[in-house]
């Protein structure tokens, strides 16, 4: 997966794609943000798995 698929993928899900991958701290990624995994060089496929553990909710369809 490429960051922009990364990217895509936050914006179907999420209203506010931006504010999510800024904002939010997902321990499933030691404690910090999208944004900061992606800084940091983490791969985009295990920053969305981390994603989907974060949002246990979130349809099948998004995952």
């Amino acid at each position: 997966m490429r960051i922009s698929e990364l990217r895509n993928r936050l914006a179907d899900y999420f209203p506010d794609p931006d504010t999510y991958a800024r904002d939010i701290v997902h321990s499933e990624l030691g404690g910090t943000t999208v944004n900061g995994a992606i800084e940091i060089g983490m791969e985009p496929d295990e920053i969305w798995k981390a994603v989907i553990r974060h949002n246990p909710s979130m349809p099948a369809k998004y995952r």
